[in-house]
């Protein structure tokens, strides 16, 4: 697998240091695909790209917590600017197209549109692994209309 938390929990360090740093990447892993459900490889990796060039600038002389408030300023700065560009996926088109994406598989993305139109935005999705082949839909539940 590539997915960052799979890669992540796989990692064992003797150095004490080292460990210390691969379990905050864990943890970063983690929280990630918790919240998102995706974009654990490139929390990973910019997790990584913080905590060294943190670490070359504290050896530089840098202050630490002036280090820290710069960071939490630029994501901030970050997070808004991802918010203003953001675009909502609303259409069964777009559903799939962004899930065939992230399965990496046109089919997976549009059983998992029909599915999301069937259940609606606020439904919930389970997946199953099964001893059968192929791909299945299979609703079950309650719906209330408002």
């Amino acid at each position: 697998t590539n997915d960052g938390v799979s890669i992540a929990k796989e990692i064992v360090l003797e150095d004490p240091y080292e460990k210390i740093g691969a379990e905050l990447v864990k943890e970063v892993a983690k929280k990630t695909d918790d919240v998102a459900g995706d974009g654990t490889t490139t929390a990973t990796v910019l997790a990584q790209a913080l905590v060294k060039e943190g670490l070359r600038n504290v050896a530089a002389g840098a202050n630490p917590l002036a280090l820290k408030r710069g960071i939490e300023k630029a994501v901030e700065k970050i997070t808004e600017t991802l918010l203003k560009s953001a675009k909502d996926v609303e259409t069964k088109e777009q559903i799939a197209a962004t899930a065939a994406i992230s399965a990496g598989d046109q089919t997976i993305g549009d059983l998992i549109a029909e599915a999301m139109d069937k259940v609606g935005n606020e439904g919930v999705i389970t997946v199953e692994e099964s001893n059968t082949f192929g791909l299945q839909l299979e609703l079950k539940g309650m719906r209330f209309d408002k």
